[in-house]
């Protein structure tokens, strides 16, 4: 060129610029037959290794080391000889627990040559040059997938454990998983617990109540009091409807709606219709609506009261957070309909949604949202599935091994059943939600969303919140909750906690002694660091809950004599747990 500069693309005919054979062929084979990036991943990060020679160079050093030290360690265990793991199992993994592993050299060999590649070849996944760190994560996730699902202990001549079972059953353990494989097939699921395990109203759900209001939306719990007196300002909990309400009313022992009415609250939980076709044009902006604002005017009127306690779980905790912006902007600071507010495991900033991100892209919507346009919905299983999957080797193939191997037949775990009920996700609400919270980010946004004719700002929200994480939760991650401190306003007071477990085990924590879990409290000045907040949080033994009723106990008024379900007036439709939460 006459600059005396030359492009790419001018040399020889040849484009530089665009991208490689191998990567053309991954973006056709992505968009068309695997949205989710299954394989197309794992090709692009292999298509990233082998453009960058040098950092592979260095990558295929770091893993001769591995061999190097795994043919000593086999060596030394053939010989009959004690050697130091390679690789230790993480204290969370299971599958290598039984000692066959660690004292039969024949079968440490194996686990360890499986460790050790496995190990190796996720962090190359996590180190991949020339990719975003969410194609690295992605990569990364899906890899540890297909390495779960090829580990020895899914395979029968691989699993000593399993072998041993059918020597001392004399084959009946394997008769006996062929005939739990052919029930799967036939369900098209693994199981995790027999359908009949439990029954709802029976088992579960037990807590006495009565539906007082129904639309099309969902069904209004109330709980019949247990103390003389309760609190004037009565507790509305929003669940989620991804699942069934019930996971906070499982058994006695476990139910927190129970333990709430045993404390002096007048209780409320909300119970959602399962959609169906019909409702596919059901909008997040009805949920807000036709919800929580409808149960939140509902229960001021039948308690008489100008306000309600306010607590929400999961999603049901982001619907939550909306209608409080909502609220605050719509009924202004006089009329606003609730004194003070709980968010359980909730995520208002989805920037780092935690492994569910692999889910979350323009093209995975997009399939998802075809999906959806044939049926109405995205069925519950497809949901759960999705769940399942972020930890596929404790909830899929723990109990392909149990069940199939082994021959063990499902415990009846009520978690676990709950889990299975699933519902249905309405196409025009889910796809709304997909779109403008975990792939946009607009929740956290200064009126970026206008829902119900309002347009949303976190920062109206002047209410006191007490908001509730869980330390290994993989769905909604505890850091990433916390920064709803950031977006509050100022002047809201703000009591955090971070309890130990689960998503749900660490919700459905009830008080025992002695403790099984802790917690980490404290309350964070606004635009502090997380860090910094929980090494300033204290830690105390226990359940949460009881730090909780301390905080709501002077927000929620003096006591009064509750309301009568024998009363005139009172709006009885019919016997908790509903009709709602029985539809399939």
């Amino acid at each position: 060129m006459g600059n005396g500069y030359s492009s790419a693309r001018g040399h020889r005919g040849l484009d530089l610029t665009d991208a490689s054979p191998i990567e053309n062929l991954a973006g056709v084979i992505e968009k068309h037959l695997d949205p989710f990036g299954v394989t197309t991943s794992i090709l692009n990060a292999q298509a990233a290794w082998l453009t960058h020679p040098q950092e592979l160079t260095r990558a295929m050093t770091a893993l001769s080391g591995d061999i190097v030290a795994l043919q000593t360690h086999v060596m030394r265990r053939a010989m009959g000889f004690e050697s130091e793991d390679v690789v230790t199992p993480h204290e969370d993994d299971t599958r290598f627990a039984d000692p066959v592993w660690k004292d039969s050299a024949t079968w440490d060999i194996i686990k360890e040559t499986y460790l050790a590649f496995t190990h190796r070849l996720e962090d190359m996944c996590y180190e991949t040059p020339g990719l975003s760190d969410k194609d690295r994560r992605r990569a990364a996730f899906w890899f540890r997938k297909w390495l779960n699902a090829v580990a020895p202990t899914n395979f029968f001549w691989l699993n000593p454990v399993a072998m041993r079972k059918f020597v001392d059953s004399k084959g009946e353990s394997l008769r006996t998983g062929m005939k739990y494989l052919m029930r799967d097939v036939q369900a098209k699921n693994v199981r995790m617990v027999e359908e009949d395990a439990f029954v709802v109203g029976k088992d579960l759900a037990t807590t006495p109540g009565t539906v007082v209001f129904r639309n099309r939306m969902l069904e209004l719990i109330h709980y019949a009091p247990t103390t003389d007196k309760v609190h004037k300002t009565p507790l509305v909990i929003v669940t989620p409807w991804i699942n069934k309400y019930y996971i906070l009313d499982l058994t006695a022992k476990k139910s927190m709606v129970r333990w709430l009415t045993d404390q002096g609250f007048s209780v409320f939980i909300t119970s959602w219709k399962n959609p169906t076709a019909e409702m596919s044009n059901t909008t997040f902006d009805d949920y807000l609506r036709d919800g929580v604002d409808a149960v939140v005017r509902f229960v001021c009127e039948l308690h008489k009261v100008p306000q309600v306690a306010l607590a929400a779980y999961c999603i049901g905790g982001t619907l939550v957070s909306t209608y409080m912006a909502w609220a605050n902007r719509h009924y202004g600071p006089k009329k606003m309909p609730v004194a003070c507010w709980t968010l359980f495991t909730t995520l208002t900033d989805f920037s780092k949604p935690g492994d569910i991100e692999v889910f979350i892209d323009e093209g995975s919507i997009h399939s998802l949202e075809q999906s959806m346009a044939k049926k109405g919905y995205l069925d519950g299983s497809e949901m759960a599935s999705s769940f399942r999957l972020l930890r596929s080797n404790s909830l899929i193939w723990h109990y392909f091994v149990n069940s199939y191997l082994y021959g063990e037949p499902l415990p009846a775990f009520d978690v676990l059943f709950w889990n299975m009920d699933t519902t249905r996700m309405p196409q025009a609400m889910h796809s709304y939600y997909l779109r403008e919270m975990y792939l946009n980010n607009n929740l956290m946004k200064r009126d970026a969303l206008t829902i119900a004719g309002e347009p949303i700002d976190l920062d109206r929200i002047t209410q006191p919140l007490y908001a509730v994480t869980a330390e290994d939760d993989h769905i909604a991650p505890w850091r990433q909750c916390y920064r709803i401190r950031k977006y509050v306003n100022v002047a809201a007071q703000v009591r955090f906690v971070l309890s130990t477990s689960g998503h749900i085990l660490g919700i459905v924590n009830p008080p025992v002694n002695p403790p099984k879990r802790s917690f980490w409290v404290g309350e964070p000045e606004r635009n502090e660091h997380f860090e910094h907040w929980f090494d300033r949080a204290e830690q105390k033994p226990g359940s949460w809950w009881e730090d909780w009723v301390a905080w709501m106990r002077p927000k929620c008024g003096p006591m009064v004599a509750p309301l009568s379900p024998e009363a005139a007036d009172y709006p009885a439709l019919c016997p908790a747990p509903g009709t709602y939460v029985l539809e399939k």
